[in-house]
């Protein structure tokens, strides 16, 4: 069986520099950042050791109906507004509902309806937990929030691991597409874990940037002062589907998903492979099952997150995959603009990959101010042209537990 050709058809995101894909692309390459302070009142009460965060630019309390707001936690808000975008994106296109399928992500899951739920048994009783905190806490409530509003019967998947995890979704739909299990499919990721518990775990693992007094230059990757990433909240999604499917309806057509690929580092729970061992592999795998030469790759949205040791692994690993050839690479860090998004960071990255293909630009990398020598990557710190012609991107996630996903993108 021929493979057959995957292209994205729509894409919509709410993240912490915009409510909609349009508004959050082009806030991108104005350089807005989406850190700021958080005003929250327990941020006092619990004495937090970082007091911001990139929040939703939008709350999705604006956009949805407050029964459904009641209905469903924030992870699965931000899923359905997004879900809607790219779905309304991609035309609202007429496919049998057994042909629709969902393709979703989270890292976390529900985390605010089980602390939350946690208070209220503790603190007034089994009877005051609400019957509804079950279904609104499981990591699956996302992807079955989008399908039930779709009326998708084709298959509602939801993939959990860690900050690898939408990009793992995007390589599984392209994957089920390929199996003909679908005709069309949503996938992408959505996370909202700006929570007191999460915050004062990953600040006591030293994984957050401490800069209370300037968050929106918080986030630095490759930067020689970069301390740790900043925690970020929203969702993305992109509508897949055949090639034929989508001219036969006359859809537009952003980019050409080429697949992807999924390995682990087995190393360590938290830090990645220092060499980037799984990582290369991972990237190698995504433009071999693209069909492609590694010389053919000229973007690459990179993982990023502004962690000492995060980002140089990734440095290594990008080495020596493409060796001399890195250097006509352009590659850009974008959760410098919306934070760390965990399960949802690839979504939104790859969001922009595909936007980067589409316009034939780069969007710049902010606060990037001293470039750290032992990671000497071309990284444009204002938008920059792609070559014309048929051009391959890559768009990197890598996640606790040594979780690695690579999707490959192409011009169209």
């Amino acid at each position: 069986m021929s493979p057959k050709r995957i292209v994205v058809t729509g894409i919509g995101a709410t993240s912490p520099i915009g409510g909609t894909a349009p508004e959050s692309w082009q806030n991108l390459l104005a350089g807005v950042s989406g850190a700021r302070p958080l005003e929250q009142d327990w941020v006092s009460t619990f004495d937090l050791p970082v007091t911001f965060a990139a929040q939703a630019a939008v709350s999705a309390t604006d956009v949805l109906e407050r029964v459904q707001t009641k209905r469903l936690d924030p992870s699965s808000q931000f899923a359905l507004i997004a879900g809607r975008e790219a779905w309304a994106d991609a035309g609202s296109p007429e496919v049998d509902p057994d042909r629709l399928a969902i393709d979703w992500a989270t890292g976390i899951g529900g985390v605010w309806t089980l602390l939350d739920a946690y208070d209220t048994l503790r603190e007034r009783g089994p009877r005051r937990v609400q019957p509804m905190t079950v279904p609104m806490l499981m990591p699956n409530g996302p992807a079955a929030a989008i399908g039930m509003d779709l009326g998708a019967r084709g298959g509602i998947r939801t993939v959990v691991s860690a900050c690898a995890s939408s990009t793992e979704s995007i390589v599984n739909a392209w994957e089920h597409l390929q199996l003909g299990y679908a005709d069309v499919i949503i996938a992408g990721g959505s996370e909202a874990a700006i929570n007191p518990l999460p915050i004062a775990s990953f600040a006591a693992m030293q994984a957050l940037s401490r800069r209370n007094d300037e968050p929106a230059t918080a986030s630095r990757p490759y930067d020689v002062s970069r301390d740790g990433f900043v925690l970020g909240e929203g969702a993305a999604a992109v509508v897949l589907e055949t090639y034929e499917h989508a001219v036969a309806r006359g859809a537009r057509i952003y980019a050409e998903v080429l697949g992807g690929a999924i390995t682990s580092d087995a190393f360590h729970i938290t830090a990645p492979d220092p060499e980037g061992a799984g990582a290369s592999r991972a990237m190698r795998q995504a433009v071999q099952r693209a069909g492609r030469s590694l010389d053919e790759v000229v973007h690459v949205n990179a993982h990023a997150t502004s962690t000492p040791v995060g980002d140089i692994a990734e440095y290594n690993a990008l080495r020596a995959v493409f060796g001399d050839h890195l250097e006509n690479i352009t590659v850009a860090a974008t959760k410098s603009s919306t934070g760390h998004l965990l399960g949802g960071a690839g979504a939104i990255e790859a969001l922009f990959t595909i936007k980067a293909l589409q316009e034939r630009t780069v969007p710049p990398t902010i606060n990037l101010q001293e470039q750290d020598p032992e990671i000497p990557l071309d990284v444009p710190t204002s938008p920059r042209a792609l070559p014309a012609g048929d051009v391959l991107a890559l768009s990197n996630s890598f996640g606790f537990g040594g979780h690695n996903a690579v999707a490959a993108f192409a011009s169209i």
